[in-house]
């Protein structure tokens, strides 16, 4: 497993935590930063990309899909 695959499952881990605390505290931001660094670590697990290329990927998603999370309310 290389370096940025390991960093990668540690991010998801820490956007869980954020989300799992920003439930407790009822701060949405802090769930929706949490949302956003799991799904970097999981770019980053699976393709080993680097964090700011991972980014960047996530970025561009979003911009070509606005209404995204709109989706998963269905």
């Amino acid at each position: 497993m290389n370096r940025e695959r390991w960093l990668g499952i540690c991010k998801q881990f820490m956007g869980k935590a954020k989300v799992r605390w920003g439930t407790l505290t009822g701060d949405p931001f802090a769930i929706d930063a949490g949302v956003r660094d799991q799904l970097l670590g999981k770019i980053q697990e699976q393709r080993g990309a680097a964090k700011e290329e991972a980014d960047r990927q996530l970025t561009d998603f979003m911009k070509r899909n606005r209404n995204w999370s709109d989706l998963s309310r269905w």
